[in-house]
């Protein structure tokens, strides 16, 4: 089963440009660029780990796409969906891999994200569900609005 790709191939290869490429690894074989930035330790505060881009979309999605792309291109070329899985039965597994690593990647951060949020205002998860429902913003800005509306119980310890 071929995708069909909503996104330009500029766009796939610029999003790509801004990760780091990463050298092959026996054990991650099918990942081929990781975050620019390392990610700070859970201990670090909430606002930090924000900036250094913790909580910022998976980079598997863009590895994902791009070899959804390949693929494309590569029955293009043959023509036969039969053909092309027969020989290019890695490409099949890279993306499998890529997909699933994109969908774990992304609940672990949004489970993270709530949780920190939770702990940091010490606010109930009704209360961030009705924040993220009506607020309209990056996750920075969400962070300060919360740390206005929240800032009595932010305080008590």
């Amino acid at each position: 089963m071929v995708y069909e790709i909503t996104h330009s191939e500029e766009e796939i290869l610029n999003q790509l440009s801004k990760l780091q490429p990463l050298k092959y690894n026996q054990f991650y074989w099918w990942r081929r660029w990781g975050a620019k930035n390392k990610a700070l330790h859970k201990y670090c505060p909430l606002l930090d780990r924000i900036k250094n881009g913790d909580f910022d979309f998976s980079p598997y999605f863009w590895q994902a796409i791009y070899c959804e792309l390949e693929i494309n291109k590569k029955l293009d070329e043959l023509g036969d969906f039969e053909i092309l899985r027969e020989n290019h039965a890695v490409d099949f597994a890279r993306r499998k891999r890529l997909w699933e690593d994109f969908d774990k990647d992304e609940a672990e951060r949004l489970q993270t994200i709530q949780k920190s949020f939770l702990k940091e205002f010490r606010i109930t998860a009704e209360e961030l569900e009705k924040e993220l429902s009506e607020f309209d913003g990056t996750l920075e800005e969400l962070y300060h609005h919360c740390s206005v509306v929240y800032k009595t119980k932010s305080l008590r310890k």
